[in-house]
């Protein structure tokens, strides 16, 4: 399959936590290709530098991915349709997106009906997000990441305020509507039974970049000790 992006020699960082101080090391990559039609579960202890992967993909692939953060970034004082439509701002000129705040087209809410229904937040769209649950929020975040619809998905603990059943049935959907993925998550079993390909992070290093099925068991447990 054809690469869709390729790191080599890279050191990333992030800010130091006194301002002004150095830059701290998070993680250290000699290589790293991500080929079309990767799902891709990264996996690793918090603090193993998943997030900052993540954000570095991310500029380097201007426009072309969808991104789901960790943290949901909603406006709360919006409904739940306004914060999904926002995730199409780029694809509409100012005019149309300040009219679809007041005025929604038939065709704007038929799309984003169709993408909150996969999800079952479609009876949740004309509430405020703060009025939601947080498991309900992660959705309507989701739903956000789907309506950027690039072929491209980064995300960040997508399901993690949700259930076992849900989270899956959740990112499966998520996983289904993008080309290819690299996607953090907090529970193992649920990346190795949704992607095809798992990399795990430890000591600001990857441990392993292998398909789900030649992951053995130990080399999963000594990446969390």
């Amino acid at each position: 399959m054809p690469i869709a992006i390729e790191l080599r020699d890279c050191d990333l960082s992030y800010p130091a936590p006194d301002a002004g101080g150095p830059e701290q090391l998070a993680l250290r990559i000699g290589h790293l290709a991500i080929r079309e039609g990767d799902r891709i579960a990264l996996l690793g202890r918090s603090g193993s530098g998943k997030s900052t992967l993540l954000r570095h993909l991310r500029s380097q692939l201007p426009g072309t991915a969808s991104w789901c953060p960790q943290e949901t970034s909603l406006v709360p004082q919006l409904k739940a349709f306004h914060n999904i439509y926002a995730g199409g701002l780029d694809r509409h000129s100012g005019l149309a997106n300040l009219r679809t705040l007041f005025l929604p087209s038939a065709t704007c809410k038929a799309e984003i009906g169709e993408i909150a229904a996969a999800l079952g937040i479609d009876e949740l769209l004309w509430r405020k997000t703060d009025e939601l649950s947080g498991g309900q929020q992660q959705r309507v975040a989701v739903a956000r990441a789907l309506y950027q619809q690039n072929p491209f998905l980064l995300a960040d603990e997508p399901v993690s305020a949700l259930d076992r059943q849900q989270g899956e049935r959740v990112l499966t959907h998520l996983l289904g509507q993008h080309t290819t993925a690299v996607v953090a998550l907090h529970h193992a079993d649920l990346g190795l039974r949704t992607c095809n390909r798992v990399i795990g992070l430890q000591d600001r290093r990857i441990q392993f970049d292998l398909p789900v099925e030649q992951l053995e068991e130990s080399a999963l447990r000594r990446l969390y000790q």
